[in-house]
């Protein structure tokens, strides 16, 4: 093994930002691919860094810790949620429905396929007992959490996980892309959407804001640069957030040596320590929401470039029976949970729903207000209000989720947990199908925001 330096860090943090400033020019200049399918620059510099890699061609000669820096983006990424989440609030009645249908949508995908892993792939091709859980952790969780739930699995010992989901997630997001471009497409001949559709802007698909009007803040000054660069504090907290929670993890792991805490998952527990310790001290304002949102972007953008371009090809080689058979099953799993519930639980308007949270299942939530766009050029239908509202409760679960997997595979309760991930989706859309709450046939949801009216057929 080569000895690691600051200097190979550089080199591979180079190597990453040129792949992906490559993937960008790509983006905006070749409409074959890489504008038909919106495919993000990440990706893009993740596959040409596998491609010319030492798992590859050769060319590229990242370091041997390449595979180590999803651990610490992924704590970046949490540790950052802590300080620019919404915490409070309450779920209104127009965003009940899209409640219920994401966490049914979300359990109900985490539980089968848990328990696929464990009743149908460990027998049939003698996978470990974790390997059904790559599914929902690369579709509905992304690349997100298939850093945090691929790494702690490895840390663990379980060997090949990180590279399984990171396939998984690079998979989950093609589908989602080409399958919503299907959806909305076969919508828009239907005359199924509520509202004019459009085809996506140039913007969209070039990824490339022209119009200097139209460029968005990455975020607002907190303190004057004369004292410290806005942006320095900023990431300071951040990384004192990662640092504090490695440090604590240090301690537990001297003291009970049996006991693992991911470290992406402590680090959102400190960041949400610090924040209480700021709000009670009155500096509830001192950092910015938007300037931690845009280092927790950029961090993810580093997050999937590294952990595409760590895939170890040779651990896909040898589950790629499996594999097939898991994504075949997923994208099954996706396709029949987009024909049939929206309908369910939005009345007349679901294919608006049913497309956005298409996106999301398969890939992640950016994925899915892409693709709504193409129905819902204008965003009237109201969906993006929904899921906001809705998040406020689904947000615990997801988030949930990512943190109790890899403890209930370590801890050897990995089917206790797909029984309770699976017997949750069911309870929940059974209160949702005898409590009154989804809309009967031949109703919509009114425009209003957490509004349920009704309007019958023409």
């Amino acid at each position: 093994m080569e000895n690691f330096s600051a200097f190979s860090l550089m080199l591979d943090v180079e190597w990453i930002s040129l792949l992906m400033v490559i993937g960008n020019v790509l983006r905006q200049r070749i409409k074959f691919i890489f504008q038909d399918l919106l495919l993000p620059a990440p990706i893009t510099a993740g596959l040409l860094g596998l491609l010319l890699g030492p798992n590859g061609l050769g060319i590229i000669h990242f370091s041997d810790s390449l595979g180590d820096y999803t651990t610490i983006l992924i704590a970046v990424v949490f540790a950052s949620m802590a300080y620019s989440m919404e915490i409070g609030g309450s779920v209104g009645k127009g965003a009940r429905n899209m409640w219920g249908y994401s966490v049914v949508m979300f359990l109900g995908q985490w539980g089968l396929f848990v328990l696929l892993g464990i009743f149908m792939f460990m027998p049939l091709f003698g996978t470990p007992n974790w390997f059904g859980m790559m599914l929902p952790v690369g579709f509905t969780g992304g690349f997100g959490t298939a850093a945090a739930v691929g790494g702690a699995l490895e840390a663990a010992g379980a060997e090949s996980a990180a590279s399984l989901g990171f396939t998984s997630a690079t998979v989950g997001t093609l589908a989602a892309i080409v399958g919503g471009v299907i959806a909305g497409n076969w919508a828009i001949r239907k005359g199924k959407v509520s509202h004019v559709p459009r085809q996506l802007s140039k913007e969209m698909r070039s990824g490339y804001i022209a119009k200097v009007e139209d460029r968005p803040s990455l975020g607002k000054a907190t303190t004057n640069p004369s004292a410290i660069e806005p942006l320095a504090l900023h990431i300071g907290f951040i990384v004192l957030t990662v640092m504090l929670a490695y440090l604590i993890n240090e301690g537990i792991s001297a003291l009970w040596p049996q006991v693992q805490v991911p470290l992406f998952a402590m680090s959102l527990m400190v960041g949400l320590l610090i924040r209480a310790l700021m709000n009670a001290m009155g500096a509830r304002d001192y950092l910015d929401r938007d300037s931690i949102g845009s280092v927790a972007g950029a961090a993810t953008d580093y997050l999937i470039a590294f952990g595409v371009a760590a895939i170890v090809p040779a651990a896909i080689a040898s589950y790629w029976q499996a594999l097939v058979l898991l994504f075949v099953l997923g994208t099954i799993f996706c396709v029949f949970f987009l024909l049939w519930f929206p309908a369910e639980f939005f009345g007349e308007r679901w294919i608006e729903r049913a497309i956005f949270g298409w996106g999301w299942a398969t890939a992640s939530v950016a994925t899915g207000i892409a693709i709504l766009k193409i129905v819902d050029p204008k965003l009237e239908s109201r969906t993006l209000s929904e899921y906001g509202m809705a998040y406020i409760g689904f947000g615990p679960f997801e988030i949930g989720w990512t943190i109790l997997a890899p403890l209930a595979v370590i801890y050897g309760f990995t089917t206790g947990f797909g029984f309770l991930s699976l017997g949750l989706a069911v309870a929940i859309y059974a209160m949702f199908k005898f409590s009154g709450w989804m809309p009967p046939r031949g109703t919509i949801f009114s425009p209003g925001i957490g509004h349920v009216g009704q309007k019958q057929r023409k």
